[in-house]
């Protein structure tokens, strides 16, 4: 069992590295306008403080697919994000997925670029809202040059990059 863990961690590891990053929209026939380029960090925003992703509208049971490549590393439900993937890509970022009506994706499995891995939903705190994907990408590491005194939560900025950047090719990161 141990073994099978540190085989494992060595792939993580190895993946960071060797994956090639993908700017792929996650939601099946979306494009830049099914989502307000400037909704990520914006504030006040419920729970969280700041909206650390963005929300791509679609209709309900719309595939969502991975924006990159990467490694599934969890799988499942929580109060906030309601049903959930996430995948950890390239440069130890994590891609992640919530509000899914489904999941497809499976735990511990390598999934490619474009990949269905749910489908649009409205769980979680989104329940009553119209079917959307909230997406959010983190770093794993912080990245100083992120960093905004200007925001809210200045310190976290470190840690996210902004979806919509990424998703038109502007993120130089």
């Amino acid at each position: 069992m141990k073994i099978k863990w540190l085989r494992l961690l060595l792939a993580v590891l190895v993946a960071g590295f060797l994956i090639p990053e993908s700017h792929r929209i996650p939601v099946a026939g979306a494009s830049v306008a099914d989502w307000h380029p400037k909704s990520f960090w914006y504030y006040p925003w419920g729970r969280s403080g700041v909206h650390k992703g963005i929300d791509i509208f679609a209709r309900e049971g719309v595939p969502v697919l991975a924006a990159s490549s990467g490694m599934v590393v969890y799988t499942g439900v929580d109060s906030l994000g309601g049903n959930i993937v996430l995948i950890l890509g390239a440069k130890w970022r994590f891609y992640y997925y919530a509000h899914l009506q489904r999941v497809d994706a499976q735990g511990y499995r390598f999934v490619h670029a474009g990949e269905p891995i749910g489908a649009v939903g409205s769980t979680g705190n989104a329940k009553g809202k119209p079917p959307h994907l909230h997406f959010a990408i983190r770093n794993l590491f912080p990245s100083p040059w992120l960093y905004n005194s200007r925001r809210p939560q200045a310190w976290n900025t470190m840690f996210y990059l902004d979806p919509n950047k990424f998703l038109t090719g502007k993120d130089n990161q």
